[in-house]
């Protein structure tokens, strides 16, 4: 029975944005931590005597011992970590597709709000309020129930079309596409759902503001990936899907 394995390089059949597998880069000639290619015997000592007095050192570990966390390489002797990717979303096009998503989901949930004139923050604050009674009114009746309406469409939303495709209506108007870092294939439901949890929740529950202007430095300080802080949890990665 045949146990070969397809032959390097063959695109995968069910998904066209899975990484493509690549080879360690060959060695060349002349490397200072190996013996001279091509000679059959012993290879020469190094200079410097018979002691082996003024050789190369071995070459030092990767840094931290395991190149990166998730298994993509990029260690010494390993290939680029981006190699075989497509190439990464740009911020510009990640933060318009955005914009299209909250409006698909905002939209509707405000219409919703108007029909039935309910609001999910109040602030009352002609009547001597403070603070922590702001906040308890704002998540107290009818707000309470807009808040849980608000994060079931919100996670929903971002959860199914992540997991069934890994690309929202959004990033699918702007061809890009949220893929697993490891392998480049579509996020399964538990990776989805956790990007969509950190993604939403902070902005819904308490940090509307804050929350994503966090997210938007994480994505650009992140080095090499572009991952913000949901992309961190899902371990995911956001490609152009066409080019």
């Amino acid at each position: 029975m045949s146990t070969d394995q397809p032959p390097p390089g063959q695109p995968p059949e069910d998904d066209p944005f899975l990484k493509k597998p690549q080879e360690p880069t060959p060695p060349s000639g002349g490397s200072p931590y190996g013996p001279p290619p091509g000679s059959g015997g012993t290879p020469p000592p190094p200079p410097g005597g018979a002691g082996g007095a003024g050789g190369y050192p071995p070459p030092p570990p990767p840094y931290g011992g395991g190149g990166d966390p998730y298994g993509s390489g990029g260690g010494y002797g390993m290939p680029d970590p981006l190699a075989g990717m497509p190439p990464l979303a740009d911020f510009g096009k990640r933060l318009a597709a955005r914009i299209i998503d909250v409006l698909i989901v905002a939209v509707p949930l405000a219409l919703i709000q108007l029909a039935f004139g309910t609001s999910r923050y109040r602030f009352e604050t002609d009547q001597g309020e403070d603070v922590s009674e702001l906040i308890a009114k704002s998540y107290s009746g009818t707000g309470l129930v807009m808040t849980l309406i608000a994060i079931v469409a919100y996670l929903g939303y971002d959860w199914w079309f992540t997991q069934k495709s890994g690309q929202t209506v959004g990033k699918r108007a702007l061809g890009l596409r949220v893929a697993m870092l490891n392998d480049g294939s579509v996020p399964n439901s538990g990776a989805s759902l956790g990007r969509a949890a950190v993604l939403w929740l902070p902005t819904l529950l308490c940090c509307p503001c804050l929350w994503p202007i966090a997210l938007i430095v994480s994505i650009l300080v992140d080095k090499p990936y572009k991952q913000g802080l949901h992309d961190k949890v899902g371990k995911t990665v956001v490609v152009q899907a066409t080019g």
